[in-house]
């Protein structure tokens, strides 16, 4: 089914809108995949606020020209399918890798993140990075530790002195 002027131009707009306010992105290659293989990989990727479509090539690269995605644009040929992670970089990677591993008709070909490319291989990192709770409980334990290494420390010196007083109440008595 051949698209008009106003659906192709539409279907640019959205890739557009999602892609500038995305954080990272994948493209893959879904030759050989059915449908229902495909159905199960984008009830999954809505799960995950993952952004799934199937586009034109050239209704892609109009797409991403003015985002931080443009880089993706020579790597565009063949069929190949978009995602686009919506709540964090590594959402997408945490989608797809998992795919990919299952179904080896399913290859990834392109990971942009930041505007610039990753190679294929890159995924597995990707998908280990932390959402954004993660972040930022790594970030507060670490600058925690400090205060709470010091608080430890100055509650010692009472403590000790408690003890030793102890320790000399305990001699006396048995003298």
């Amino acid at each position: 089914m051949a698209l008009n002027f106003a659906q192709k131009e539409a279907i640019v707009a959205e890739v557009a809108e999602v892609a500038k306010s995305a954080y990272s992105a994948i493209a893959a290659e879904y030759r050989g995949l059915t449908v229902e293989q495909l159905t199960k990989l984008r009830v999954e990727a809505r799960k995950a606020g993952v952004y799934v479509r199937v586009v034109k090539n050239t209704l892609a690269k109009r797409a991403l020209e003015d985002t931080d995605f443009a880089c993706m644009r020579d790597g565009l040929t063949g069929p190949m399918i978009l995602a686009f992670s919506q709540d964090d970089p590594g959402s997408v990677a945490r989608v797809l890798e998992p795919f990919a591993k299952e179904h080896d008709k399913f290859q990834v070909r392109i990971i942009a993140l930041g505007g610039k490319l990753l190679a294929p291989t890159e995924i597995g990192s990707l998908a280990k990075m932390p959402t954004y709770d993660q972040a930022i409980s790594l970030l507060m334990a670490t600058m925690k530790a400090p205060v709470q290494k010091l608080a430890a420390t100055l509650n010692e010196v009472p403590g000790k002195l408690v003890r030793t007083v102890a320790a000399i109440r305990d001699a006396k008595e048995a003298a």
